[in-house]
């Protein structure tokens, strides 16, 4: 039997597994097992993790421990327990003022916003319709668009731009063929935080061309500087866009995978179809942890100001050997451009940068070079706790960059 004839063209056809290529997150743990080969003594100041470096809240985790002894969670949740689906509509109406939504008929959960953005596109994508997807960003809906036939057109996000996209420049014939268009505020790499001028902007554009948002809203309440805003709460918001919540950055929850989707109710309901027909829900026992804490606003504030604090002490430190850094609008990120060279070694983009800094000074960033060369320092770095220990860390990290004499 001849496997390899087997395999569908959307992941490599005859192809799969016999090409070379290694993406940049596989360069980036060689590097890392290089780099601890070379100075085993020398620990690797890891910033390129992209989850929460604490525990969920002990609030949530005490909800988990009484919901797993319960029987009555035992069984399949299908798509969704009414007592989640009420703490998300709980959620997003003291976080973001989004008072009209019907939990029953506007919230659907997720297991993670992963599966969800996997699935939307089976809810609309036919062979040649096109998804507009902002880059840098997260693949998986234009992924799963490619595997149905569509096309995936990308769209920069430039720095003198806020790193917003520029919806003038999206060609019109593109426009006309799109269905769904991916957006993420706060944004992941960038920091940019949400805005109410371009989200009524993009809800124009979208009404104009007939286009669903995806608005992934993973960092949601890690905003700094502003308010939270979900583009729910513009006018023109939920009839034109669907906007996925997450459990996973805002809670400290990555492993758990619980999120929702809201939005329109034809919308969530084609999600809903879909979703039933992959999955049987997330276990009950987690779902009724999560409304211990959503709708907390405490809570969330507290990580809020943990990974802001940390923000703060990387700002300055990175500052101050020369990379044009500044606190970032919202997520746990900060995005500055690639040094040019180290030590009077040229690095021609971000990703030389990143395997550089690994390789030479056990610093791990996460290298994008889609529009334009950056490195993403994330604030979800290891450290003993407290801002002692965290600027312990921090210190650390400008000693070293300042030993790589970099130059931009």
């Amino acid at each position: 039997m001849n496997t390899q004839d087997l395999f569908a063209e959307r992941i490599g056809g005859a192809s799969f597994g016999t090409i070379d290529a290694v993406y940049k997150f596989a360069k980036i743990k060689q590097a890392k097992a290089a780099a601890h080969a070379a100075r085993p003594d020398v620990q690797l100041l890891d910033f390129g993790v992209g989850e929460p470096d604490q525990r969920a809240p002990s609030v949530i985790r005490r909800a988990l421990k009484k919901a797993v002894d319960d029987p009555a969670n035992r069984g399949y949740a299908d798509n969704g327990i009414a007592e989640f689906k009420e703490a998300g509509a709980e959620y997003l109406r003291r976080f973001f003022g989004v008072d009209a939504i019907d939990p029953q008929r506007e919230i659907v959960h997720s297991i993670g916003s992963k599966p969800a953005l996997a699935m939307l596109p089976l809810c609309f994508i036919n062979p040649g319709d096109v998804t507009l997807a902002t880059v840098p960003g997260y693949p998986v809906l234009g992924t799963h668009t490619r595997y149905l036939g569509g096309e995936t057109v990308p769209v920069p996000l430039l720095r003198e731009n806020g790193f917003y996209p520029d919806l003038t420049a999206i060609d019109p014939e593109t426009a006309r063929r799109a269905k769904l268009f991916y957006v993420n505020y706060p944004n992941n790499p960038t920091g940019a935080a949400p805005d109410a001028d371009f989200f009524d902007r993009l809800i124009n554009f979208a009404q104009q061309h007939n286009i669903l948002i995806v608005q992934d809203a993973a960092y949601a309440t890690l905003t700094y500087g502003k308010p939270p805003l979900s583009i729910l709460s513009r006018p023109g918001g939920k009839e034109t866009a669907i906007e996925l919540h997450s459990m996973s950055k805002s809670y400290n929850m990555t492993g758990w995978r619980l999120g929702f989707v809201a939005g329109n109710a034809r919308i969530v309901s084609a999600y809903a179809e879909v979703k039933d027909n992959i999955d049987s829900g997330q276990f009950k026992a987690i779902q009724l942890a999560a409304c211990a804490g959503i709708a907390d606003q405490k809570l969330a504030e507290s990580i809020r100001r943990h990974y802001q604090r940390r923000l703060k002490l990387m700002v300055r430190a990175l500052k101050r050997v020369g990379f044009d850094a500044k606190m970032p609008g919202g997520t746990f990120y900060l995005y500055v451009p690639a040094p040019k060279s180290a030590a009077g070694i040229p690095l021609a983009n971000a990703e030389e940068a990143t395997q550089h800094l690994i390789r030479e000074h056990s610093i791990s960033t996460v290298p994008w070079d889609d529009a334009g060369a950056y490195l993403r320092f994330s604030a979800t770095f290891e450290s003993e706790g407290g801002t002692a220990a965290d600027r312990q860390v921090v210190d650390e990290l400008e000693r070293r960059l300042q030993a790589a004499q970099l130059m931009f």
